[in-house]
């Protein structure tokens, strides 16, 4: 999975593990490069503290190493970032410090590159950099640097290089992703996440998706606003994969932190998050046990919802909607579809209570409406305009009745319950011959085709309609059914050549 990042960043492996590609040219005689002393940096200690000289001695003495370094070396890397951090510090105290920053901002900034750089693929230099609470002093500076009221390309620079480093040092490593999450949460994610940088954001997340594990997802429950955050950056930032990552790999598999989630978040987060559900479910990669098992107590949620709430939908009728309370009620019903067409699911929504019942009424209480022309569920009214409510309603009677089929899939008693509610007339009545939505066609066909399987009853009753005139036979005819007068029954069977 490929993370068109600057600053050097790229995905190592699997997804969530962060490498950074080192972009600092390696001298040609740092082979021969001691590490100066503290006496000798005591005794030019002016020429020592030039920004410029250090950056030097940080590229020169790191490069000159192929994998592990000295401890020493990370511990003086952590003496000037502590150095630095003092300095940033005092400029959030006193704003008139704030021009004076640039050297140490170029300091931090080389700091975080070198330590960033050094975490690649080396669990030797993680621990030691680790066990120095480097970790814990970089996330103090990203902190200040939030509380910095500038903008300056150099703080935006050295803050995204700080959270790289934390990204790599916790990359493919327990330890520190332990020592991070301590840290981090939950100040740095309420923080970061929020931040006006893409950039920002993307590397934060990063982390939190590096750093979660089941125990982290409990303290998520508890602070809901990181766990909503990562919705609404998904919202904002659709092209971006790390919150993405973390919905599908690890809230989609906690359905106690969605159901939490779920009650908090505002009808447009909840259509965020359902579209992320849906994806998950039609993705390419197959889902595993864990998913599925997660995926009802999802179905459970998504079920209720739809039951206590779809009638919202019939606002929009009215001209009295809320737009996005009612597509979020559409969406739960495209869920719905997706998880009927699960087998694993299937039996399960089959029996949910008032499900079938409450998608029949829906569906009979649509169609009465549907004779007004200025009504967005009537099927002859196709208006496309961006922003038009009708937009949103589309589809919506086609998949009320793709969910009345799938859940009379081979289940007796809900063909026959959908015979006690008369939802097969209505059903029959949701399409016309020149109807200009043929995939509603294809579900009036594919529903009645679930409805009629192996029960006679419900083939004598579409058989008898159309013997009074209920049903019109070219219909029946175009969605690949006849009616045979055998003696004196009637039977409907299925021609041998259905509609397309």
């Amino acid at each position: 999975m490929a993370l068109k990042l600057k600053e050097g960043v790229a995905p190592l492996g699997g997804k969530g593990d962060m490498q950074v590609f080192p972009t600092l040219s390696k001298p040609s005689s740092c082979r021969r490069f001691m590490v100066p002393s503290s006496a000798c940096m005591r005794s030019s200690l002016t020429t020592w503290l030039n920004p410029k000289v250090i950056v030097f001695w940080l590229v020169t003495v790191l490069s000159s190493f192929r994998e592990t370094a000295p401890r020493t070396i990370f511990q003086r890397v952590l003496d000037i970032l502590k150095r630095s951090a003092r300095t940033v510090e005092l400029a959030c105290r006193d704003p008139s410090r704030v021009e004076h920053l640039a050297s140490s901002l170029q300091l931090i900034t080389e700091c975080f590159r070198c330590l960033r750089n050094a975490c690649i693929e080396c669990s030797v230099n993680q621990n030691s950099i680790r066990n120095l609470d480097t970790i814990g002093i970089a996330v103090d500076l990203i902190l200040l640097f939030r509380e910095l009221r500038v903008e300056q390309e150099a703080l935006l620079t050295a803050f995204r290089c700080g959270l790289q480093f934390l990204g790599n040092i916790a990359s493919r490593n327990e330890d520190s992703q332990a020592i991070v999450w301590v840290h981090a949460f939950p100040e740095l994610f309420l923080s970061c996440l929020n931040h006006p940088d893409k950039k920002i954001v993307a590397y934060c997340s990063m982390i939190l998706f590096t750093s979660l594990n089941s125990e982290r997802m409990k303290e998520l429950e508890e602070n809901l606003n990181i766990a909503i955050d990562v919705i609404e950056t998904h919202q904002k930032q659709p092209e971006s994969e790390w919150p993405f990552l973390i919905i599908t790999d690890h809230f989609l598999k906690s359905p106690e932190l969605v159901r939490a989630m779920y009650a908090k978040m505002s009808n447009q987060e909840r259509v965020t998050l359902l579209d992320v559900l849906i994806a998950k479910m039609v993705g390419e990669e197959p889902l595993t046990k864990d998913d599925t098992t997660a995926l009802l107590g999802h179905a459970e949620l998504v079920a209720s919802t739809f039951v206590d709430q779809c009638r919202v939908v019939l606002k929009l009728t009215a001209g009295q909607h809320d737009d996005d309370e009612a597509l979020a009620t559409i969406r739960l019903l495209d869920v719905l579809c997706e998880m009927t067409a699960n087998t694993d699911l299937l039996s399960y929504l089959q029996v949910y209570p008032g499900l079938l019942e409450r998608a029949v009424d829906l569906l009979r209480l649509i169609h009465v409406t549907a004779n007004d022309t200025t009504d967005i569920f009537n099927t002859s009214a196709c208006i496309r305009a961006e922003g038009d409510v009708k937009n949103m309603a589309e589809g919506f009677r086609s998949h009320l009745i793709r969910l009345i089929g799938n859940m009379c899939y081979k289940n007796k008693d809900n063909q026959d319950k959908v015979n006690e509610l008369d939802g097969i007339p209505l059903i029959l009545d949701s399409c016309s011959p020149d109807d200009s939505n043929p995939f509603l066609t294809q579900w009036v066909v594919y529903a009645i085709r679930n409805l009629t399987e192996d029960n006679s009853q419900n083939q004598d009753l579409i058989a008898k309609m159309e013997e009074q005139g209920l049903a019109d036979a070219s219909l029946l005819r175009k969605m690949g059914f006849e009616v045979e007068k055998r003696g004196d029954k009637l039977v409907l069977k299925a021609t041998s050549t259905p509609p397309p």
